[in-house]
């Protein structure tokens, strides 16, 4: 969002130094926070403190940081002043974020993502069965912003029909998880697809925008390779979806009108609309066709069509068909379910603002400049970063937000534009996490879709690729903004 405040806040930022701090003293917080976060999942399931263990865990790092600062003569008034401006810096995020639930709800009740999933199942082919799978699923996990629900619903559908036809359940799932993640990376909806422009300080579109360049290639590598895959195995029988097309007919009125939801709101980011306007619009377009259209869907919610609308806004709601596969996909949270997301951020901008006010940060990054000093070094550096928080925290947010805040500053430094430390971060932190077997986007993955992260990692081409991808672009100095490219874009 190009000439906002988000901008100036990122030119005025600073990382506070300070001198009586050391570098072991400075990892101290860290090191308690990754011990943690280890317990929590290894020993805790992942419930330590209940459903909001990880945000209370990082309240917790951010303590253990207070307590460093108060040794290292940091006043509280320093600390408590970072974390204020920190919390700043994402208020804008944060509406996105709870605009992006309100149009998950209203893109359900009003037609716009069934359809999507209508007219999605209907290219299947048994010759080209894993590039449609790939499609298929990159289209339903756009639109709903999720790769989860999108495995645990047409991924389950798409594993039964593609194993009837005598494909491998490995090749499968790896299509599945490859367009799913494609999906759940340039998503407007997705979480994490806000998360990480949030955590580097740039916005949403202009992140989606520029994650495109490496995303694009890596994509159509991935369809070329399942392509060739496809072509090469022999298949039996044939995919009936018939089933599945029926329920949704019988549950929603579908119509192509439909797609002008969905099309106004692409043309608005297009033209450089700021986001609050764009998904507002999509919002607004949503609720009034899904009183023209869906009548019949929103009286089974509501007594009144019009609260039902308002509930798909706010709060969760739940369309119930004859199939249990399609029970998950047709549910959403609303804003109400992007809390979770919301209360993570705030609670990392305090563990970060913390550790900024300490001078922890500066600390750290200047060891890590030294191993990197060159700009791959620090694409590289935090491509390592999120790989290990996948591997040692086993969670995706994490492996987001604490590369994100640590590596800010970095960047900048560097002259770089903010966005190449957001797409990097979904590059390697997003997409990576379902290769994990313990990573609680690998263990979902696998259970849901009935195949072993064993079996599916090999197939998951998108998903290995992705870093390569990113790592290549840096080497080669493909597409790398610079903030001097910035200014000058913001002055035409």
């Amino acid at each position: 969002m190009k000439g906002t405040n988000s901008n100036d806040h990122r030119e005025n930022e600073h990382i506070v130094e300070n001198k009586e701090l050391n570098i072991w003293e400075a990892l101290i917080p860290v090191i308690i926070l990754m011990g943690m976060l280890a317990y929590n999942i290894f020993y805790a399931d992942g419930a330590w403190f209940g459903e909001y263990s990880n945000q209370i865990i990082l309240l917790l790092g951010g303590l253990v940081a207070a307590i460093v600062g108060f040794f290292n003569k940091t006043s509280i008034r320093r600390m408590f002043e970072e974390v204020r401006e920190n919390l700043n810096s994402v208020l804008l995020p944060i509406m996105i974020l709870l605009l992006v639930g309100a149009l998950a709800g209203t893109w359900l009740v009003s037609g716009v993502i069934p359809a999507m999933v209508y007219y999605g199942l209907q290219v299947l082919n048994p010759i080209v069965f894993l590039p449609a799978t790939i499609v298929i699923a990159a289209v339903i996990s756009i639109a709903t912003g999720s790769s989860w629900t999108t495995s645990a619903t047409v991924g389950i559908a798409l594993i039964g029909i593609g194993t009837a036809l005598g494909i491998h359940s490995g090749m499968i799932a790896g299509a599945v998880i490859s367009g799913a993640y494609f999906g759940d990376k340039m998503s407007p909806l997705s979480d994490t697809t806000n998360l990480a422009p949030a955590m580097a300080g740039t916005d949403l579109f202009t992140h989606i925008k520029y994650m495109s360049f490496t995303t694009g290639p890596t994509i159509l590598i991935t369809l070329v390779i399942f392509t060739i895959i496809s072509l090469n195995i022999e298949t039996t029988g044939s995919a009936d979806v018939s089933g599945l097309l029926g329920t949704i007919e019988d549950t929603f009125a579908i119509t192509p009108y439909l797609f002008i939801v969905p099309i106004v709101v692409i043309a608005l980011i297009l033209l450089k609309t700021k986001p609050l306007v764009a998904l507002g619009t999509g919002v607004g377009l949503a609720a009034i066709f899904a009183l023209i259209f869906q009548v019949e869907v929103l009286e089974a919610l509501s007594e009144r069509p019009v609260s039902a609308v308002i509930n798909a806004i706010f709060t969760d709601t739940q369309i119930t068909t004859d199939n249990d596969k399609l029970n998950e996909l047709f549910s959403s949270g609303g804003m109400a379910g992007m809390l979770w997301t919301i209360y993570l951020i705030c609670c990392a901008m305090v563990f970060g603002g913390i550790m900024d006010g300490i001078g922890a940060l500066s600390k750290i990054t200047k060891a890590l400049l030294s191993i990197a000093s060159s700009v791959f070094g620090l694409f590289a550096s935090t491509v390592v970063s999120c790989l290990g928080l996948n591997i040692i925290a086993s969670d995706q947010y994490l492996a987001i937000v604490i590369p994100g805040k640590m590596f800010k500053k970095a960047y900048q430094d560097k002259n770089l534009a903010p966005e190449n430390l957001s797409r990097t971060l979904e590059d390697s932190g997003t997409v990576t996490s379902v290769l994990i077997p313990w990573n609680t986007c690998g263990a979902y993955q696998s259970s849901v879709l009935g195949v072993g992260v064993s079996e599916y990692f090999i197939y998951a081409i998108f998903n290995y690729l992705s870093p390569l991808t990113t790592l290549i672009f840096a080497a080669f100095k493909i597409k790398i903004r610079t903030i001097k490219q910035v200014k000058s874009d913001i002055q035409q």
